[in-house]
């Protein structure tokens, strides 16, 4: 395990966060990441003291893990499970699948307060490109989705997301971090990504929503394309019945 002061998930998201909060964003981070590896058993005792915590806010994260069946808890102590490619592809599914239902909703609303929302906290991302910082672009890009889906105001897709975030957040951030070292220049692309997604908003125009769809998640996703041949068959059943 990583020395407790090498954290790995940003401590600014954390100002007003518990105890048992903080370690489970860390453990999420190091495990989601590989740092803490697959099969490991982790000690309520050895992490508080890694942590400088009692044993409270340890199993306070341990049952959150569990919950998010990252780890297993046993009576020697959790032991790590991860995360396969698989699931990592199917965490990706079920986005895909909210964001569609999301967008068949916004069809029906007025969607230009969004879409201005949205466009201001792209100019958040484009600033977090300026300065280097994977953290804030992160930051900003789950807000971009988040408000998305929140502007329908459906309680149960909602329910669904917050449950997704946690783990969702941790990829992405490894994600992002990896990018703004290694592939910088790919950040023009996901710009161009995002003003589609509002532009789609805005027409609401399922095509285009697809079509960003396909372009956004293809680029998290290698196997994406059933998903988008079933939103095209989605679409096409929604304009017929609208008919």
């Amino acid at each position: 395990m990583v020395d407790s002061k090498e954290f790995l998930y940003p401590s600014k998201w954390l100002l007003k966060a518990s105890a048992g909060d903080r370690v489970t964003c860390e453990l999420r981070m190091r495990i989601i990441s590989g740092v803490i590896e697959s099969g490991t058993i982790l000690s309520e005792n050895k992490l508080a003291a890694d942590f400088v915590v009692s044993r409270s806010p340890i199993r306070e994260a341990l049952k959150i893990l569990a919950s998010e069946n990252i780890i297993r808890l046993e009576r020697m102590g959790a032991v790590v499970i991860g995360l396969s490619e698989k699931e990592i592809e199917e965490i990706y599914d079920v986005r895909l699948l909210i964001e569609s239902f999301v967008f068949e909703r916004l069809v029906k609303m007025d969607t230009n307060d969004l879409a201005k929302e949205l466009s201001k906290i792209l100019e958040m991302m484009k600033v977090a490109i300026k300065y280097s910082d994977a953290d804030e672009f992160s930051y900003q890009d789950v807000l971009f989705h988040e408000t998305i889906i929140r502007a329908v105001n459906h309680s149960y897709i909602l329910m669904i997301w917050n449950n997704l975030r946690p783990v969702m957040e941790s990829l992405i951030l490894l994600s992002m971090r990896m990018r703004f070292k290694e592939k910088y220049e790919d950040f023009t692309r996901i710009v161009k990504n995002h003003e589609l997604y509002i532009e789609a908003i805005k027409a609401k125009d399922r095509d285009l929503m697809i079509k960003s769809f396909h372009e956004n998640f293809d680029d998290v996703q290698g196997k994406v394309e059933d998903l988008w041949l079933s939103q095209q068959l989605l679409s096409k059943g929604v304009v017929q019945q609208n008919d």
